[in-house]
């Protein structure tokens, strides 16, 4: 299994009204500071939304970039559950998913 299908498999274990980061997606794979990686794999996802790669965001909380564009990452995180304001994942703390 390469880099691309680990990190597309274990974000199939985030589930809905949940985020995780680019970082910890990273070391959930044993990528050390592996976010830029992460995120050039999230940016080649074959099959956004059932691999949920809107589900992943800065640690800082701004919910980062998105194939269709950041208005319809919020719609999707909107969607479930996950309140969003000036860009920021609201209760970002409560709302990461832990590997």
């Amino acid at each position: 299994m390469n880099i691309e299908q680990k990190i597309y498999k274990k974000l199939l274990e985030v589930p809905k009204g949940q985020i995780t980061t680019y970082g910890e997606l990273a070391k959930a794979v044993g990528l050390k500071n592996g976010q830029r990686v992460v995120g050039k794999i999230m940016n080649k996802n074959p099959y956004p939304v059932i691999i949920p790669c809107h589900r992943v965001v800065m640690s800082t909380g701004k919910i980062g970039g998105y194939t269709f564009g950041e208005n319809i990452k919020i719609k999707l995180l909107n969607d479930e559950g996950i309140q969003i304001k000036n860009g920021k994942i609201m209760d970002l703390e409560n709302r990461v998913y832990r590997f």
